[in-house]
C-alpha cells in the first residue's frame, strides 16, 4: 500500500470544497490531476471515499472517518516544515521563563497565543517563582528570561528592563481588628503579618516586613486564604485579590498614614553573557511593549 501526500491533499481539498473542480482551483492543479489522485488513493486503500452518484461527490462513511486522519497527517507535515525552517533560522528548541505571580496573569494569555503562532516549534516552560528566586534561576541558567519585582540590588551579570508598577494594598479579613478602625502605622506592628516566602535566604523577602510576628507562605493565593480566616494581614496586588475566591471576605482598611497602596516595580531580567535567540528576543521585545499596572510613583 502506497499513500502519497499529494493524494491526501487532493482528498482533503475535495472533501472541504465539495467538488473536484473546486479542489483543483484551490490547489492550482488540473481537475484531472485531482481526480486521479483521489482515485489512486481509493485504490491504494481499497476503500471508496466518495459517492459519485449526484452532481457533486459526497463522503462515504469510510471517507468521513479517514478525512480526520488525513488532516492530521497534513498538519504534521506543515509542523515538520516549520520545525525545519526554525532550525535553519537558529530558533531555540526550548525556552524557560520564570515569572513572579505579581505579573498580571490576564496579560499572559494573548501574549503567549501570539508567541505560539510565531514560534510553533518552540517548547515552552513557565515557572511561577517569587521575588529574588526569579533572578537566581536566570543567573544559574535554569531560566532564559525572568520577570520579578525590583530588588534593592540587582546582580551585575543580569540585564533588566522595567515593565511597570504593581500597587500592593493592605488587606485583612472582615473580622480582623484592623478592619474595624482607621489604621495607624504602629497598629500594624501589633498584628501578625502574612508574607511571601522565597527559597533563597536574602534580605529581599523582608523588605515589606512591618509586624513583629510574621508567617511565611510561598503562595499569594494561600496568603489571602489565611487573611480571610483572620490569621493575619498582608500586602497583596489588585489582580490577585480580584481573582482570589477569598475576595468577598477581604477588607482594605482605611489608613491614617498613607493613601493605601505601595507600588512595586516589575523588572524583566536576562543574563548578559548568554545570547538571545530569535524566540527569546521576540519575547523580550513584546514584554517591554506591554506596559502594565500603575505609573512610577512620584
Amino acid at each position: 500500500m502506497s499513500v502519497s501526500l499529494d493524494q491526501l491533499q487532493a482528498f482533503v481539498a475535495a472533501a472541504e470544497t465539495g467538488s473536484f473542480s473546486a479542489a483543483a482551483r484551490k490547489l492550482r492543479r488540473a481537475q484531472s490531476v485531482v481526480s486521479t489522485h483521489v482515485a489512486n488513493l481509493e485504490a491504494d486503500l481499497g476503500l471508496e471515499l466518495f459517492r459519485r452518484e449526484g452532481r457533486n461527490p459526497s463522503l462515504t462513511r469510510a471517507g468521513q472517518r479517514l478525512l480526520q486522519e488525513a488532516r492530521v497527517v497534513l498538519e504534521r507535515r506543515e509542523h515538520l516544515i516549520g520545525v525545519a525552517r526554525s532550525l535553519e533560522e537558529a530558533v531555540e528548541d526550548r525556552l524557560v521563563l520564570a515569572i513572579d505571580e505579581l505579573y498580571p496573569e490576564n496579560a499572559l494569555g494573548s501574549l503567549f497565543a501570539d508567541f505560539a503562532r510565531h514560534f510553533p516549534s518552540v517548547e515552552l516552560e513557565i515557572l511561577f517563582s517569587l521575588m529574588e528566586d526569579v533572578s537566581q534561576l536566570v543567573q544559574e541558567g535554569k531560566a532564559d528570561l525572568g520577570i520579578q519585582w525590583r530588588p534593592e540590588v540587582l546582580p551585575t551579570e543580569l540585564g533588566f528592563h522595567t515593565l511597570g508598577w504593581v500597587p500592593l494594598k493592605l488587606v485583612c479579613g472582615r473580622d480582623h481588628p484592623l478592619a474595624k478602625e482607621r489604621v495607624e502605622w504602629e497598629e500594624l506592628k501589633r498584628h501578625r503579618q502574612i508574607m511571601l516566602a522565597t527559597r533563597s535566604e536574602s534580605r529581599e523577602k523582608s523588605r515589606l516586613r512591618v509586624a513583629a510576628e510574621v508567617w511565611w507562605v510561598e503562595s499569594h493565593w494561600v496568603i489571602l486564604e489565611f487573611v480571610k480566616h483572620g490569621i493575619g494581614w498582608a500586602f497583596a496586588s489588585d489582580h490577585v485579590i480580584v481573582a482570589s475566591p477569598a475576595a468577598p471576605d477581604l477588607v482594605t482598611p482605611e489608613l491614617q498614614f498613607d493613601r493605601g497602596d505601595w507600588p512595586v516595580a516589575l523588572e524583566m531580567v536576562w543574563h548578559k553573557q548568554r545570547p538571545s535567540g530569535p524566540a527569546a528576543a521576540w519575547l523580550r521585545q513584546r514584554l517591554a511593549a506591554e506596559r502594565i499596572g500603575a505609573r512610577a510613583p512620584a
